[in-house]
């Protein structure tokens, strides 16, 4: 059944569209969707009863009809979210608005309707007042002027007719239904009167009991966020302790990373103290070629001078020198590769340590 048939008395006066939820009938705390995306939401005002409701459907199902009073209180919970309590429902709706503006124009306009309706109630309590005060002049006067034409029909039937005793209790009955009518319609009012209190307290009492139990929820919701941001703040102090492990491990690398740069340099001049090296060893080929050319020279000299001994002598002394002169040039030639073969292996075994350092690193 539509909340708002055809033909209705009712008017829509503010709509909006907005997220729908129920607070859950069973922990009254968590909230329900009531509808899977963003429905139409709309204020309708009723001018015969002077009433206001607030009206969602989605579909074909009806999933707000709640008429505003106002004991009612539209609470703002969050930017976007906002909710508000109905005991004859007997539930708790909230709206979830894609903005904060909408979200202040429903509540401004919530607070608007609650004014009227608050205004439309007084104003039906005195029509109710005074509609009770004529009601009770009009019976007071009522038995006056019944008692007086009954007199006058007293003295009237005297005259004519010569009753007095029956036209005496027919007054008198006619009065007691009177006044037995006006207490009637008296005790139905107060029993009217006396419902709408009870219900008036029973929504007061069910608010309450809302508020107290959305008091203890936030208070729970309170102290999880407290714990949570206690295990958020160890968290950050344990980040804090690996962010300084880490800041402490790039220092060492940095340390490392220089080292392997001095190393490097190192490397680089053992490197060309080898190539100078390998130069001079470069040079011994033509010494030798030297020596090899003056024996020779020599052999061919000796030949030439057989017969001159004096000339063979001297080159025979010649010889000599250049022989000793040959074996110190070998003897220093080589202590040099002997030198140089150390130096090559000290430098090989320089590079094997130098890789095995970048190994590790």
């Amino acid at each position: 059944i539509s909340p708002v048939p055809p033909y209705s008395r009712e008017q829509p006066i503010f709509t909006t569209r907005a997220h729908v939820f129920q607070i859950d009938p069973s922990t009254k705390k968590n909230w329900v969707p009531a509808s899977k995306q963003a429905v139409t939401v709309s204020y309708f005002y009723d001018s015969t009863r002077n009433s206001y409701r607030i009206i969602s459907v989605d579909g074909a199902k009806v999933i707000i009809n709640s008429t505003i009073t106002p004991n009612m209180t539209f609470t703002k919970t969050s930017q976007k979210f906002g909710q508000w309590a109905d005991s004859r429902a007997n539930t708790v709706f909230g709206l979830g608005f894609p903005s904060e503006q909408q979200l202040t124009k429903f509540a401004e306009k919530f607070q608007e309707v609650k004014e009227a309706a608050k205004l439309a109630r007084d104003r039906s309590q005195e029509k109710i007042e005074t509609s009770s005060n004529h009601s009770q002049e009009s019976g007071r006067e009522t038995p006056s002027s019944t008692r007086a034409s009954s007199v006058n029909g007293t003295d009237d039937e005297k005259a004519s007719h010569g009753g007095p005793a029956e036209a005496h209790l027919k007054s008198e009955n006619d009065k007691l239904k009177i006044a037995l009518a006006q207490s009637s319609s008296n005790v139905k009012k107060w029993e009217t009167e006396l419902q709408t209190l009870r219900e008036s307290n029973a929504r007061l009492s069910t608010a309450l009991q809302e508020s107290a139990a959305s008091i203890e929820h936030w208070k729970k919701q309170f102290s999880a966020c407290k714990e949570e941001n206690e295990q958020l703040r160890g968290k950050i102090e344990e980040l804090e302790e690996q962010c300084n492990e880490i800041n402490k491990e790039k220092e060492r690398n940095a340390q490392l990373s220089r080292r392997l740069q001095e190393l490097e340099t190192e490397l680089q001049d053992k490197e060309l103290e080898l190539e100078e090296l390998r130069k001079q060893g470069e040079i011994i080929p033509e010494l030798m070629s030297e020596c090899e050319s003056v024996s020779e020279q020599l052999q061919a000299a000796e030949k030439k001078n057989k017969d001159l001994e004096e000339k063979v002598r001297t080159l025979r002394t010649e010889v000599e020198e250049n022989k000793h002169r040959q074996t110190n040039l070998k003897t220093e030639l080589k202590n040099f590769l002997d030198v140089l073969d150390g130096k090559i292996d000290e430098l090989h075994d320089f590079r094997q340590g130098l890789s095995k350092l970048g190994v590790d690193n």
